[in-house]
This record gives structure tokens, C-alpha cells and sequence, in this order.
């Protein structure tokens, strides 16, 4: 999670988007090692972007 962001800063719909797609990285990490799961991590990076943008009042 980005430095300055706590979870309470998510919306409801924020946390559930995020939970979803940590659990799809995780049943991905399942299938071993070599799989790529760097397109679900930036999915995630930019959720937390877009909070804190919206934290931040910009």
C-alpha cells in the first residue's frame, strides 16, 4: 500500500476491488512460481493512486 495511505482512507468499494484482485493473485501464485502476476499488481497500484489523489483533494 502506498506510504501515506491507511486503509481508512479506501471507500468500501476500494477495499472489496482490492481484496478481489489479492485474491486472484494468490490463486495465480498457486500455479508456481513462474507465473506473472505484475498486470494485477498494477491494477492494485492504481486504485491506491486514484485514493490518494482523492485524499489529497487533487
Amino acid at each position: 500500500m502506498a506510504d501515506d495511505l491507511k486503509p481508512s482512507d479506501l471507500t468500501f468499494g476500494e477495499k472489496a476491488r482490492i481484496g478481489a484482485l489479492v485474491a486472484r493473485m494468490a490463486k495465480r501464485g498457486m500455479a508456481g512460481p513462474a507465473v506473472d502476476i505484475s498486470d494485477l499488481q498494477r491494477k492494485v497500484e492504481r486504485i491506491e493512486r486514484q485514493a490518494v489523489k482523492r485524499k489529497n483533494g487533487k
